[in-house]
């Protein structure tokens, strides 16, 4: 279950290209609209997802039940620019949330992974933290919505929501590579040390630049002072600074280590003209094996050492030349 909306979207992008319905060469959003629109309970760009692919993300609600739940007709068909790109619909499984992944999609022209703009790659994260770091409410406030009843409990906004990223590199070339990452693969470090270790590296070449001597004990007793500072929902928020006329805020920015791109050099088993998922090793992630493999026979699985977070399951569906022409 903790892995019902990769494997789903995984499984039916896979159909497409089958099909022929789509290649590797399509937008990345067309995949997740086409595929799960119906599972999903946030749409960043709404307005593409009617006007270019047909779907029509408030079809089951009328203008003014919406606006009267909040939402302003301007929002109805707009590009909100916020975190995440999707988010899925959370199931309950007995008691517990499940479900409720998010995707962020990251294209890419070149082998580099576009750079991470609005947060730091996790694992997971809760609607808590991703409306600090939107600075509003707005995809939680539509995810209720969608998600209707299982919403009224507070637990919805705490539960830790997987984080799914949809990668493309080489887009417009027959080095074409798409896979659907866990938050994993780029989560080496946990977010908490991140931070402050940050921090810690612009106070060193600082002291450096200014040829200032600051003593080991010093050094440690302000490494210990920082490594309080680990709560993104705080860092991320504005802050009211006296006399200030501004609130200046910090925006989280990353870009992902060639070790941690799994489309680089230092992971040939992804081959070019693939498409992928990519899962940490795990008891759960070992017992989709004989499901997938019998759902999709073509499909090839082996495993990755990732240089900075050991074994991770890929599995492999290799397209050929014929799906990965352009439209």
């Amino acid at each position: 279950m903790s892995l019902i909306d990769a494997t789903t979207l995984f499984v039916r992008i896979i159909d497409n290209l089958k099909k022929g319905t789509m290649n590797l060469h399509s937008s990345l959003e067309e995949l997740v609209i086409r595929t799960c629109g119906k599972e999903l309970a946030y749409i960043d760009n709404r307005r593409d997802a009617k006007q270019l692919y047909g779907f029509d993300f408030w079809g089951n609600w009328s203008i003014d039940w919406l606006k009267n739940q909040g939402i302003d007709k301007k929002l109805l068909y707009s590009q909100s620019q916020h975190f995440p790109d999707f988010l899925f619909k959370t199931k309950k499984h007995g008691e517990r949330y499940v479900g409720g992944s998010l995707i962020e999609l990251k294209d890419s022209k070149g082998g580099s992974i576009a750079s991470f703009n609005s947060t730091i790659p996790t694992r997971y994260k809760n609607l808590e933290e991703i409306d600090v770091v939107n600075g509003d409410k707005l995809v939680s406030r539509i995810a209720t919505i969608l998600d209707g009843e299982l919403a009224f409990d507070k637990r919805y906004f705490e539960f830790e929501r997987k984080c799914l990223y949809l990668v493309r590199t080489n887009k417009e070339s027959e080095k074409v590579k798409i896979s659907i990452v866990d938050g994993s693969f780029f989560e080496t470090v946990p977010k908490e040390h991140l931070f402050y270790q940050m921090l810690m590296n612009v106070l060193h070449e600082h002291l450096e630049k200014k040829k200032i001597e600051i003593s080991p004990e010093t050094l440690k007793k302000v490494q210990e002072a920082f490594s309080h500072i680990n709560d993104q929902t705080i860092i991320a928020k504005s802050q009211l600074i006296e006399k200030a006329s501004v609130k200046p805020r910090l925006r989280i920015m990353a870009e992902v280590h060639p070790e941690g791109n799994p489309h680089s050099k230092f992971y040939p088993e992804i081959t070019e003209g693939s498409f992928n998922l990519i899962l940490q090793s795990s008891p759960v992630a070992k017992q989709l094996d004989k499901e997938i493999s019998r759902g999709i026979p073509e499909i090839e699985i082996s495993s990755i050492f990732h240089k900075r977070n050991g074994e991770h399951i890929v599995y492999q569906f290799q397209t050929g030349t014929h799906l990965t022409q352009f439209l």
